[in-house]
């Protein structure tokens, strides 16, 4: 059933984009993102059409801003629960779905569904927004990702709380018929060991991650989601 209902979401926001040449997020136009959208929404029936709108959107406003482009896009919806899959990374050149699979949140986050953020470190709670991923390294979570928040007072302290990508036992469909949920982390994005590896290459080296929460004051506020330099391009594309 719960399939079924996002995978009807994900039509409904497309017939809503096509129809109209723009989805309104939080009142601002964005029709940049809407081919790269269509077509990334095809191969990843169940993500939720408008938290996949939301994560182009941003990337398409940090390249808006001058960012570097990127080859690859992950995308994490914490509003599912962690006992569902709720993490997806495509390859943007060849609109392919490279992974769908679990992740987990952070302990201070909350128990199956996260619902409390943070950039404080010491919180082990998870972070929301736009990322820029790093280096990769290995340390005592062995193979693990760096990466760099993107927006000030959301995620920009990530390197600072070592908020990383890194396996985990606990992460594992076992843990879900145990308990009802995957283990939790100290804040960071953590996967399971058997694609650990493959997260990382993937991801390594200026990749995008987008962090999802129906957070009321990060959808009005973020830079990312309500875009000057996107809306600047976009009237000067309509001028020529």
């Amino acid at each position: 059933m719960l399939t079924t209902l996002r995978r009807a979401g994900v039509l409904a926001a497309l017939c809503l984009f096509v129809s109209s040449g723009a989805v309104q997020a939080v009142g601002t136009p964005q029709p940049m993102a809407a081919p790269l959208v269509t077509q990334l929404a095809r191969v990843a029936p169940d993500l939720n059409g408008i938290v996949l709108q939301k994560a182009v959107s941003a990337m398409e406003c940090a390249l808006a801003s001058g960012a570097d482009p990127a080859e690859r896009l992950a995308v994490i919806d914490f509003s599912l629960p962690s006992s569902e899959q709720r993490l997806w990374i495509f390859d943007l050149q060849q609109k392919r779905l490279l992974l769908q699979d679990l992740v987990a949140h952070g302990s201070g986050s909350g128990d199956n569904y996260a619902a409390a953020f943070s950039n404080i470190e010491g919180s082990h709670q998870s972070s929301i927004g736009l990322f820029r991923t790093s280096e990769s390294y290995t340390g005592r979570h062995g193979y693990s990702l760096r990466m760099d928040g993107l927006e000030p007072g959301i995620n920009d302290l990530a390197r600072q709380r070592a908020i990383v990508i890194h396996a985990a036992d606990y992460v594992d469909p076992n843990w879900i018929d145990r308990y009802g949920r995957i283990g939790r982390s100290q804040g960071c994005p953590a996967v399971r060991p058997e694609v650990a590896g493959m997260v990382v290459d993937k991801l390594k080296g200026g990749q995008f991650m987008f962090s999802y929460y129906p957070d009321e004051h990060w959808l009005a506020t973020s830079e990312f989601l309500n875009c000057p330099q996107r809306d600047k391009q976009l009237l000067a594309a309509k001028s020529e």
